[in-house]
This record gives C-alpha cells, structure tokens and sequence, in this order.
C-alpha cells in the first residue's frame, strides 16, 4: 500500500469512527439550547399519510415526516384529554384516581405554590433559560385559563408556573370553551344546549373556524420571538379533529364519501364484556345527531362514512394550520435551530369495536401520532419500537442539554433516534374503565378490576391487529409469562 492510498484509508476510517456513537455528531446543527414548537392535537389518531394510510389528506405532516421521526407504536397512557396531558406534561404513571381526570391539571397543579420539583417539562424549560410561550390547548383548557364550559373567561392560570405567556384569540365565539366547541355562524353546543349536530360543513376561511386563528395566533408570535436571543418554546394546541367535527368546506372536498373506507372491526371482540367498551355517550351529546351510536349494533354504513368524512376533513384542517407554521419557520429562518414535535393526546374509535369515541384501553383510544423533526438528527426515518407518551419529558431535556435533577416515569427517546433498532423495553401501559393495559411488540394484554367477567384480555397484534378476539383463555401460558411485565406498570392505582 502506498502512502497516499494508506492516506486515504486512515481518513476513512477516521470519518467512519467520527460518526459512530451515541449519534451525538448528528445533531451538530443544533444550539446547546434549540427552540421546540410543540404542536399538541386533539383525538389524534396515527391516521396520517406517513403513517401509511393513503386514503388521508396529510400533506403537511407528511412533508414534516420526511425529515423526522415517526413513531409508529406509540402510546398514551390515559385516553382522555386532560389526563392525557397531564401524564405528557409531567412525565408520569397515574397512581390515583384523580390523575384519570380530564382535571389533572386543576387539581394537582394550579394554585399550588412553586416548588424545588417544577410542574412541567416547560416550567423546567422556563428555569433553564427558556422563554415559554402557549397558543391554544397545551394542557386542558383552551386558554390555560381556569373556568367552567358556560362561564366568563378566568384569571387564574391552570399551569401558573409554566408560561412566560398564554395566549388564545377567541374569534367571534367570545371566549376559550366557546370556541371549542364552536359553529361557524358563532353559535357552540352550550349556547345551543347540544341542539347540534356533531358535525358541520362550512363555506368559510380557515379562520372561519378557531384552529385557524390559532396558527394566525402562532404565526405572528414566531415573529416576535425570532427577533430574541433567548431559545423558546412554542406550544401550539389545535382543538381538530375533537367533536364537534366541523371544518372548512374545503377541506371536506378533499374526499370522496363514498370510497371512505369503514372499521375493519365494527363489532365487539369476540370473549369480551361490554363493560370493556361504552356507548358513545360523548357523541350522543350532539342531540342532533343522524342516528345514535350504541353497544347494541353499528350505525348504518351511510352515518359511519358521513362521520368518517367528517373526522377526516378535520384532520386535513389541522393539517393545513400547521403547514402554515413550518412556512412560517422556514420562512423566519429558525427552521435548523427548532425541534418540532407532533403529538395527539389520544387515539379515537372511528366505529371500531362499536365505540365512536376514546375513553377505552384498546388499541384505538391509546394509539395515537407522535412525530420528531429535529434538525441534522433526524432523516426521515420509522420507529417500531414501542414508546410512550410519557418519555417525551426526558426526551426533550436530553435534546435542549438541561440537566434532570429528578426522574421521571419516562425514558429518553435518544438512543432510538441514533439507532431505531436499538436494545429497548417493547411496553406501553394505559390505564382507564378500571383496567391496565400491558402494550408490548406483539401482545396487548389487559386487567380489569372489576366483578364483570372476562377480567383479562389478551390480542395477539401480528394476527389480529385490529383486537378482534380476546385470547387469553386459549392461550392462558402467554398471560402468564407477560404478567410479571404487566405488574411493572401497576402503580396501585386500583
């Protein structure tokens, strides 16, 4: 070998060996303290076009993926929308009944007073130099203000040591709840005691309808924030696709009613209690509503591809808002120094299992979109491994380089972002309807505690995605090696 080929060879394997590792070289780009947007959605579910669904209109997210990282088994641990949050926002395992609350936040944080343990990752965020800034639904309510569905806006913070500020433009709806739940003529369900349908079509401009002014909201506040030094973190809470499914007629063009595809299971899983389910009472509360969704039968083909269409259109919305904010990111130039994060706060059962709604510990209700975009790291890449919501508090101090003086229930997400096959624990846990719920690669297996029999459950994920049969008398040795994993997540919480 002569000298300038041994060069050659030396620098090679140089370059190989600076790149391997922990993948700490690939996010060079990044400032020790990169800014975060954290868009939080509203039910939903992982039904997106980078998750391999080609019938959604996604584009945006999808733009988004490409140079991400999709989460493809990822899952929450509460599927309701405070609780949810509340287990995101803190980074832990219920372990009371209260932490089960769309009230989480209300009760266990606001008017407390500071202490040494912050509240939040953000409020952690905020004593490490952040500047904390939310728009919209980042914890329960729609201000981050405290106040009931019917009453005048509050003044007391529901996070009251997170943010730098809260903001949220009403519209014509008047205040936060109102808007929530809002119609495009300016009426919402409260106003019309749920004489509503639970859903609308409306020839109006993407600020015809809240989430629109929201991303105008974000928009103009990226702007003041990029003339600061100071590293920030934008959180962003779109309120669609929750009920009421109302979007801009536009967006309900996109598809075609008729070749919208309907549950691959609409029926109750064979072995199973109804007790494990509920009756859509969430949807029911539109009176209006073409037909009632119950237990006892699906609703019609025609109703379950109107709502279908509905959803879907509202997931387009959403879609479009937050391709306004990664415009505007690029367009501002704080797209290589920002994390972007697509989170939603639960799944949704679109008709599967007879159930239109979350508020159950199925697939459908805990499996929800998760996606990091993180400049110089992250490259388009699918995680299968399984994750939870709450791993995204260490996640994001890992990434902004602040140090934990305290656990969390979580695990740092770096390792599969260097390596997506890396050595990891395949296991979610969720908890709701008096049940925990063991997610692993391949198993979902359940407890309930409760007298209505079967009390466990067991769904084998690579024949029967879609939790069609409940085998856990058949296959009594599998319950039985997956249950000391199970215990693992039992918090004590019944």
């Amino acid at each position: 070998m002569n000298f300038k080929i041994l060069c050659i060879y030396l620098t090679l394997i140089s370059t190989l060996f600076s790149c391997a590792g922990n993948g700490g070289s690939a996010d060079k780009n990044l400032p020790e303290k990169p800014n975060i947007l954290f868009i939080t959605i509203d039910d939903l579910r992982p039904e997106l076009g980078c998750y391999g669904n080609d019938y959604i209109k996604s584009p945006n997210i999808d733009k988004l993926a490409e140079s991400g990282a999709v989460f493809t088994n990822h899952f929450v641990q509460i599927p309701t929308c405070g609780a949810s949050r509340y287990s995101m926002l803190t980074g832990m395992l219920p372990k009371t009944k209260g932490h089960l609350s769309n009230e989480a936040c209300r009760n266990l944080i606001s008017r407390k007073p500071e202490t040494e343990t912050p509240e939040t990752f953000i409020h952690h965020l905020r004593r490490n130099g952040y500047y904390t800034l939310g728009v919209g639904k980042i914890s329960h309510y729609p201000e981050g203000l405290l106040y009931g569905y019917t009453d005048t806006i509050g003044t007391e913070y529901e996070l009251p040591h997170s943010w730098d500020e809260m903001l949220f433009n009403p519209g014509k709806w008047g205040t936060g709840w109102n808007a929530f739940f809002g119609y495009a003529d300016g009426e919402n369900r409260q106003s019309l005691n749920r004489q509503v349908k639970p859903y609308e079509m409306a020839d109006v401009p993407d600020t015809g309808y809240p989430d629109g002014l929201s991303a105008e909201l974000a928009m103009e506040r990226l702007r003041e924030l990029a003339k600061n030094d100071k590293p920030f973190f934008l959180g962003v809470g779109f309120f669609k696709p929750h009920l009421p499914f109302n979007a801009p007629k536009k967006y309900w063009d996109l598809y075609d009613e008729e070749k919208i595809p309907l549950s691959p299971n609409p029926n109750i899983p064979e072995n199973v209690n109804k007790a494990s389910l509920h009756g859509s009472g969430e949807l029911n509360g539109y009176k209006l509503s073409d037909e009632n969704a119950s237990l006892k039968g699906p609703v019609s083909d025609e109703y379950a591809r109107k709502l279908r269409h509905a959803y879907f259109a509202c997931v387009s919305y959403t879609d479009a808002q937050v391709g306004k904010l990664m415009d505007e990111l690029e367009k501002l130039g704080l797209a290589e120094n920002t994390i972007v994060v697509i989170w939603g706060d639960h799944g949704w059962h679109l008709g599967d299992q007879l159930v239109w709604g979350k508020h159950t510990i199925f697939e459908r209700a805990l499996r929800s979109a998760f996606i990091l975009n993180i400049p110089g790291k992250t490259n388009g890449i699918n995680i299968d491994k399984v994750v939870s919501t709450v791993d995204i508090y260490p996640t994001l101090m890992d990434l902004c380089h602040v140090e934990m003086p305290y656990s969390t229930e979580g695990r740092s997400l770096l390792p599969l972002l260097s390596n997506s096959q890396a050595e990891w624990e395949d296991a979610s846990y969720g908890y709701f309807l008096n049940g925990i719920s063991l997610r692993t690669d391949r198993y979902r297996l359940t407890r309930y505690f409760r007298e209505a029999e079967p009390v466990i459950e067991l769904y084998d994920h690579s024949t029967d995605p879609y939790e069609t049969k409940n085998i856990a008398a058949d296959r009594p040795e599998i319950v039985e090696r997956l249950m000391p994993q199970w215990e693992k997540g039992n918090t004590g919480l019944y």
